[in-house]
């Protein structure tokens, strides 16, 4: 069987890294020079809104599916010979945060306060009703902190209007969380769901930096499971899905979900016995899904901008080298660890942590 993939990044040679282990071929599209995922299957080079590309791309496939959120969704309606997974409105309701909230709502799944800004008037109006600070961001596009600015005070307002201003844009309400986690799930075709533990995540300049896997508390395992079922069964979803939560308590409020496996499910390659990747290939492909059982404690260390050479010879941990270039704030890799009790899995990252903290602080200029 053969997997068409629009996108040929890290995620890209993951999931094709999954497929070969199933006896599936990957094909792939990605309009950049030497992705990562040339390196597993076929790809050629065009952008993601080609329609040559796309056909070619299906005609020689049997499914279709997709590494990133940002795909043209009219490029792929435009598909019909061939199913697309995970479904249109999914990718729809994930590339607009209006629409995602408006989701949220429908699901009764609880979410900050959020109010569409769409002139100067409009933000004046979302700070009166949801008082400060408030987070405003793009609409469409913004990724890893970007498209974004945070407005604490009114000296704020016009620095983050001139900033992001011109666009459709939505305030939300500044959430005091306690933490933020994020719950990854898996639908196949048949309706089977598996939901995978409840994992708990650090950011650093808006970037994932570490992800720590499973969080100890059986309550809000129990809820984001939930949230994600409602998600996934709205959408007849085929394929994973990875819900972002706040912790506020024993509160979850939604902050964003992605129609793709996700870099806070990294660490399931080797910490689960069945990884989230190699799931979506088996909910895409039609089979049957594996069981998300975790191995042992797992962390999951970001590589951000460079990569130390130390964790090149780690004697504990898993290093993933994407094959990118090195340049600021790109994912050029990571690491992973899996031990058998949470104590040893933190010193193992805390160690981890320390080496790309020293190395970062002796390489930047």
């Amino acid at each position: 069987m053969r997997i068409g993939v629009i996108g040929a990044g890290q995620l890209g040679l993951m999931l094709g890294e999954s497929a070969k282990s199933l006896q599936l071929e990957c094909l792939f599209v990605d309009p950049g020079d030497r992705p990562p995922a040339a390196s597993i299957g076929d790809c050629r080079r065009a952008a993601f809104d080609d329609s040559d590309a796309l056909a070619e791309l299906a005609a020689s496939c049997d499914v279709i599916t997709y590494e990133f959120e940002n795909v043209p969704v009219d490029a792929l309606a435009a598909i019909d010979s061939v199913p697309v997974y995970p479904p249109l409105e999914a990718l729809s309701a994930a590339q607009d945060r209006l629409s995602e909230k408006q989701l949220f709502e429908t699901l009764s799944i609880p979410l900050p306060g959020y109010f569409a800004v769409d002139s100067r008037s409009d933000l004046d109006e979302a700070i009166d009703k949801l008082g400060l600070p408030i987070v405003l961001k793009t609409r469409r596009f913004g990724y890893d902190g970007k498209g974004q600015a945070v407005i604490r005070d009114d000296t704020d307002r016009d620095e983050a209007w001139d900033k992001l201003g011109g666009t459709p844009l939505i305030a939300e309400a500044f959430v005091p969380f306690d933490f933020e986690v994020s719950v990854i799930a898996t639908r196949s075709q048949s309706g089977d769901v598996v939901v995978y533990p409840l994992t708990h995540n650090t950011h650093a300049d808006g970037i994932l930096d570490t992800s720590i896997a499973p969080l100890d508390n059986p309550q809000l395992e129990t809820l984001a499971g939930d949230y994600a079922h409602r998600l996934l069964d709205r959408l007849n979803y085929v394929g994973t899905v990875a819900l972002e939560l706040f912790v506020c308590g024993e509160q979850l409020l939604a902050n964003e979900f992605a129609p793709r496996v996700h870099n806070s499910g990294h660490w399931t390659i080797e910490g689960c016995r069945c990884s989230q990747f190699e799931n979506h290939m088996r909910a895409v492909a039609g089979l049957p899904l594996g069981q998300p059982e975790c191995k042992g404690y797992s962390g999951m260390q970001n590589l951000i901008g460079s990569i130390p050479d130390p964790v090149r010879s780690l004697d504990d941990g898993h290093f993933h080298d994407y094959g990118k270039s090195e340049r600021p704030g790109r994912k050029v890799g990571h690491v992973t660890v899996v031990a058998p009790t949470a104590g040893q899995r933190d010193r193992a990252v805390a160690e981890v942590s320390r080496i790309v903290t020293q190395w970062t602080s002796r390489t930047v200029t």
